[in-house]
């Protein structure tokens, strides 16, 4: 594994200077003893951090959900920028070979890196570690129907949860194949990616990064079991907020930017009414903006949701047009630089978006 070849490089290198500190003179040999001590141990040190299982995230959740359940144990880091939008980004050749080097690469999958393909055709025969978060997890199409990730249409959640974790050692080839016809465009091949946005789904998210942390360093397995139960706790309660949140809500339905809420919408018995499509690039057409004009009009919509990292014009175009306010919600797919200035995290923002939520249903 290429952490432990890291150490090794670096134990080597202590056991050097250890040699190098003994060879001194006796006149200075305590004094020389004391610093080879000193560098014997800094090195030591060293090795044990560049031990750390060196983990990639495709973007801002997979790298929570990942850091959340590493700990200490890893260094894990996002490679998208804060403040660029996900469906936007593709790797640099600087990019591809930090992959390359990492011992664990996270992503979300079901067609939201449009990338990836091209990544794990690269790594075939490496000793890269992938983790495809959304395996096992029913991923629903576009339009909002059901369609099942791995090809066992009648599993229920929990089922889809125990089977992802029986699963985690599926070779590179499979997770390849599993996603050969989820397409490369940032319309996710008509699959809806944005799983981590229901925290019922984000929990087994979690899961699946603590089975594979777990196949890329078993002796740490159960530190990431005890990492993943805590954050898992969270989630759960998170979960709960939102259930008791929403159940009361006088209206069901909301008006959202682009279709990123479906999981949220269907968990918690709400109806997403999406201006664009699953993407936020997609331009709603004239068509469509009428149509969701007449909606909101004939429900007496009062506030239209727009989101973060992406331009509010037709958000406020609609609202304009209908009286109506507007509002954020969030689809957290990268954090602001106001977010990171507020230390906000993926369970802050989903409490912001409750709020809004509640709000806006209640009005």
């Amino acid at each position: 594994m290429k952490r432990f070849k890291r150490m090794l490089t670096l134990l080597s290198l202590s056991a050097v200077l250890a040699i190098a500190g003994c060879g001194s003179g006796n006149s200075t040999a305590a004094n020389e003893g004391s610093a080879s001590s000193e560098g014997n141990q800094a090195a030591d040190t060293s090795a044990t951090e560049t031990a750390k299982l060196q983990v990639k995230t495709s973007f801002y959740p997979m790298y929570e959900f990942t850091r959340q359940v590493a700990g200490d144990l890893a260094e894990v880091e996002n490679l998208i920028p804060p403040g660029v939008e996900a469906h936007d980004w593709e790797p640099t050749p600087q990019d591809m070979a930090g992959i390359t080097e990492a011992d664990v690469l996270v992503y979300n999958g079901a067609g939201m890196e449009g990338w990836v393909e091209q990544v794990l055709e690269s790594v075939q025969g490496t000793e890269l570690t992938v983790i495809e978060a959304s395996k096992g997890i029913e991923i629903m199409e576009g339009s909002g129907h059901s369609h099942e990730h791995e090809e066992d249409a009648d599993h229920s959640h929990d089922e889809h949860a125990h089977e992802h974790e029986e699963e985690a050692d599926h070779s590179h080839d499979e997770h390849a194949h599993e996603h050969e016809e989820d397409g490369h465009q940032h319309d996710h091949g008509g699959l809806d990616p944005h799983v981590w946005l229901s925290p019922a789904m984000a929990v087994q998210q979690v899961r699946s990064i603590e089975a594979g942390l777990a196949e890329a360093a078993p002796e740490h397995k159960e530190a990431f079991k005890a990492n993943a139960d805590a954050y898992v706790s969270k989630l759960e309660a998170l979960n709960q907020e939102f259930r008791d949140g929403l159940k009361d809500a006088k209206r069901k339905d909301f008006i959202t930017q682009h279709a990123a809420f479906g999981y949220l919408a269907r968990e918690y018995g709400l109806t997403q009414v999406p201006i664009a499509g699953l993407s936020p690039d997609q331009e709603p057409s004239a068509a469509q903006m009428a149509e969701v004009i007449e909606f909101a009009k004939e429900h007496d919509v009062k506030t239209i949701f727009f989101e973060t990292l992406v331009s509010s014009n037709v958000a406020e175009t609609i609202a304009s047009e209908i009286g109506a306010s507007t509002s954020v919600l969030n689809p957290i797919e990268g954090l602001t630089d106001e977010d990171t200035a507020a230390n906000l995290d993926y369970i802050a923002i989903m409490r912001q978006n409750l709020e809004a939520l509640q709000k806006a249903l209640n009005e």
